[in-house]
């Protein structure tokens, strides 16, 4: 199995679709409702719900999925005759559903030879397939030119004591998404240099400023009141989710003081100073942050 222990619930909806052929004389009987096994329908229409539930039983590599909501229905064509059997299958996980969609019709179909074989040796599956499927995350970087810049806010990695491993995490983050990250500032914390650091890339039309460190409850945890000073706009929507999803590894993430917010038309997010909460809080964010510099930008939704 695929490892989505890091990603988070979205929506999630697929529908596909399965064709089964039979004689005209046939679906007459099925349309009818004489035939030897009663109503093919009613039947198919269970049993593909069934099948849909116990996808993960069936394919090994599947996951177990708490399923919202499964519907199967049914269309009949006379010219050729044919029934278009249709399933749509809702979650709001990890992963998508369309396995569970494509199990559905296809136990459904199958449901359905099996009701018509006693009367037409002729019945076909013609086609089972996936017709479209939402929700999830993109993980490919989308195309654009933003330009970011990290800045770690640390006395020991200031002085050399200390070595900074959340710069190079956040600069591969974002390299990851596409952006181009020109720098690694690394400085102590103080207020006066955190702010005229940020003022000064944002001068020079830096889309996205990340900064990692002096966001917790220690005595030199200056970030956050530096960063407030200075923000034309909050966005405390941005810091809540993180904190949210960063709940879910550690306990310790609601200690986080983080701010994010805009100043001028730079995005600025304060994020922990550990590599593994600038990778989680990234993580978690990747999608917003560039729906957001879009917005910044005046871009359409």
């Amino acid at each position: 199995m695929i490892d989505i222990s890091k990603k988070y619930p979205t929506s999630r909806t697929a529908v596909a679709s399965a064709v089964v052929t039979l004689k005209p004389e046939t679906l007459c009987r099925v349309e009818q409702n004489d035939l030897p096994k009663t109503d093919p329908f009613i039947v198919a229409k269970w049993a593909g719900i069934q099948a849909a539930k116990k996808t993960s039983e069936l394919i090994p590599a599947c996951h177990q999925v708490p399923l919202d909501y499964i519907d199967i229905k049914f269309s009949v064509s006379k010219n050729p005759p044919e029934i278009t059997v249709l399933s749509t299958v809702k979650a709001e996980y990890k992963t998508g559903v369309e396995m569970e969609a494509l199990t559905a019709v296809s136990i459904a179909a199958l449901t359905i030879y099996d009701m018509l074989k006693p009367v037409d040796d002729s019945v076909k599956i013609l086609e089972t397939k996936l017709i479209k499927k939402t929700g999830g995350i993109n993980m490919k970087p989308e195309n654009h030119n933003y330009n970011a810049a990290v800045i770690i806010i640390s006395d020991a990695s200031s002085k050399g004591e200390r070595e900074d491993k959340s710069g190079p995490a956040a600069k591969d983050f974002l390299q990851g998404l596409g952006f181009n990250v020109s720098e690694i500032i690394i400085i102590p914390d103080d207020t006066e240099k955190i702010q005229e650091n940020i003022i000064n890339l944002c001068e020079n039309n830096v889309d996205l400023i990340i900064t990692s460190g002096g966001t917790g409850l220690g005595d030199r945890d200056f970030t956050t009141a530096a960063i407030e000073e200075i923000l034309d706009k909050k966005m405390p929507g941005i810091t809540e989710w993180a904190r949210s999803y960063g709940r879910t590894k550690t306990p310790f993430a609601i200690l986080s003081n983080s701010v994010a917010g805009v100043r001028d038309k730079t995005l600025i997010i304060a994020l922990p100073g550990s590599p593994k909460g600038v990778q989680e809080s990234l993580f978690a964010l990747k999608t917003s942050i560039l729906h957001a510099i879009k917005m910044i930008k005046g871009e359409k939704h």
